[in-house]
């Protein structure tokens, strides 16, 4: 397979980074388009791979397109992609609000779609993403893409009604947990701890709180013998009576610390719906 990626900003360049690095696609087999070549062409030269000055060249050689533009982008480079784009090739989009109606009105109906929405931990292997197809995408092409985007951490098919959803607690969440951490360390600092140690403190505790979730409170479909456990249920554990989590807990409830993580969240899925109701106007 011949994989080609149009528009390299973070998150797209995390992810062809991330697929390189696991092995997943084959450097002699990666294109890459940009709108400033030359810019493009180093970026190239650093990954090993090949830079094309042309959206058309790149769609001609590619049997797999992802596009890595923001969303408002698309009317302009949609129509380029179209010129030499050809039923049997996949095309990825990564963009938040753009639907895949609205990619299919640019490329057709008999186009094979694929909409995902990783987010920022591609960068570090870790990524949760969601893969949402159209029903020109065979069974077999939907677990090539499972399979390829699992090597930079996690990814699930979900029904592309539920993206905006998945932005709120996945796409856009890293930025909600850069400022919980940040906050914890300050706050260590207030006290005297050096901030810069007090971040390595509150990172690695939440790295460690997120993994016991992922372990105790979902289940990976396989009989490990291990019941899962209620996320309540995690928090009480840590919470002794008299003691100092307690307090902390208590404290958080009494300023409506999930009311307030929780529209947050909500405000994400929110203007996330409304870009994808305004992409196919």
């Amino acid at each position: 397979m011949r994989y080609g990626f149009i528009g390299v900003g973070k998150m797209g360049g995390a992810i062809l980074k991330g697929l390189l690095d696991s092995g997943s696609i084959s450097r002699e087999k990666t294109y890459i388009n940009g709108r400033d070549f030359e810019k493009t062409r180093k970026q190239a030269y650093d990954l090993s791979i090949r830079a094309l000055e042309s959206k058309n060249e790149l769609v001609r050689f590619s049997d797999v397109i992802f596009i890595g533009v923001e969303p408002g982008a698309f009317p302009d480079v949609m129509p380029l992609v179209a010129e030499a784009y050809t039923p049997e090739k996949i095309v990825v989009s990564m963009a938040a609000g753009v639907t895949i109606a609205a990619i299919e009105s640019y490329l057709g109906s008999d186009a094979k779609i694929v909409r995902i929405m990783p987010n920022a931990p591609a960068r570090v292997g870790e990524m949760m993403a969601s893969v949402s197809v159209n029903s020109n995408i065979t069974e077999d092409e939907q677990k090539m893409m499972i399979s390829l985007l699992s090597g930079m951490g996690k990814a699930a098919v979900v029904s592309e009604d539920l993206i905006s959803a998945v932005i709120g607690v996945s796409g856009s969440s890293p930025a909600y947990t850069y400022m919980y951490i940040k906050a914890l360390a300050e706050a260590a600092g207030e006290y005297g701890m050096d901030e810069k140690e007090a971040l390595v403190f509150a990172a690695q505790a939440v790295l460690g709180a997120a993994k016991i979730v992922l372990t105790e409170c979902t289940s990976s479909g396989e009989d490990d013998g291990q019941d899962t456990v209620d996320i309540d249920s995690l928090i009480d554990s840590v919470c002794t009576p008299g003691g100092t989590t307690i307090e902390a807990v208590r404290s958080l409830k009494d300023n409506d610390f999930e009311k307030i993580v929780k529209k947050g969240a909500a405000a994400a899925i929110e203007k996330s719906a409304a870009m994808s109701r305004d992409s196919e106007h």
